[in-house]
């Protein structure tokens, strides 16, 4: 029941969507970019103060100190 909910909502945006002008759709991907990288960041802080990405960041010191790790 909720999941045709949401796909009827996802269905009415695409629908809208579909009609924008090209300014418009500039704007809306400008936005949605935006909108999209505050929520993953948002989540990566999260994460971090969590504590769910120690375990990757010491395997990466470790390849690091034993040299098994390219300069970018």
């Amino acid at each position: 029941m909720f999941r045709g909910a949401a796909v009827s909502r996802v269905e009415e945006l695409e629908s809208q969507i579909k009609v924008l002008s090209s300014q418009e759709l500039r704007e809306l991907r400008t936005w949605l970019a935006e909108y999209d990288g505050e929520l993953w960041d948002r989540q990566f802080e999260a994460d971090v103060a969590a504590g769910r990405l120690d375990a990757v960041a010491d395997h990466a010191l470790k390849d690091l100190l034993s040299h098994r790790s390219t300069e970018l």
